[in-house]
């Protein structure tokens, strides 16, 4: 009895190309999903190292502010008492921010015995030095000149009680510069502020002006 063989099976040329297509078509489609990944995790990165950025700036920027608060404190109590508060040098308990071998030189720079000192922030030892978190923060307190606040004559005359009142009122703003550094020496994170305040010896508290 004769026995049929079933025929070998033939593949179609197009269907092939079909097979080969798709491959390809599969690969490009890993390729691009690889690419974007890859992409996703270096934007993810740069993003957190930003944020990271700026988190650090903003914890030296909040350093060195709270130096000029400090300093602007240090000259009111000053020229309220025409002398440096013990309490404010670093013997004192709890520590204050000025180092005691500096407190005769900033008593005279806040009295006007040494206007426009040479002294910098990175002078040794600063003017105020204090511990803020990871930061280690100078200061230095410059007493730049005095003047009268802008007013009429008549008022000037007067010694008129108010704003723009005379010397005899306390009419005089002394100008002074505060500047401020905060580093941290681990990271070498850093932030530098300087302002301008004007001062009274009348007990009102100092006023920003640049």
């Amino acid at each position: 009895m004769k026995k049929n063989h079933p025929s070998p099976v033939t593949r179609h040329p197009s269907r092939s190309g079909e097979e080969g297509l798709a491959l390809l078509t599969v690969v490009l489609l890993l390729m691009i999903m690889t690419v974007l990944g890859i992409a996703a995790i270096t934007t993810t990165s740069l993003e957190n190292r930003m944020a990271g950025f700026t988190r650090t700036g903003e914890a030296a920027a909040g350093s060195a502010e709270s130096c000029v608060g400090t300093a602007v404190n240090i000259i009111q109590q000053t020229i309220d008492a025409g002398t440096l508060p013990a309490a404010f040098l670093d013997n004192a308990v709890p520590a204050g921010p000025v180092p005691q071998a500096n407190g005769p030189n900033l008593q005279a720079e806040i009295m006007g015995q040494s206007d426009n000192n040479a002294d910098t922030v990175t002078s040794v030892p600063p003017d105020t030095v204090a511990q803020v978190n990871t930061y280690v923060v100078n200061g230095d307190i410059d007493r730049l000149y005095a003047t009268p606040r802008a007013g009429s004559a008549l008022q000037f005359a007067a010694g008129y009680e108010g704003t723009a009142g005379g010397a005899a009122g306390g009419g005089i703003d002394i100008m002074y510069r505060i500047d401020c550094a905060a580093t941290n020496v681990a990271t070498g994170a850093s932030s530098r502020i300087t302002a301008v305040y004007a001062c009274v010896a009348t007990g009102e508290s100092c006023q920003k002006r640049i």
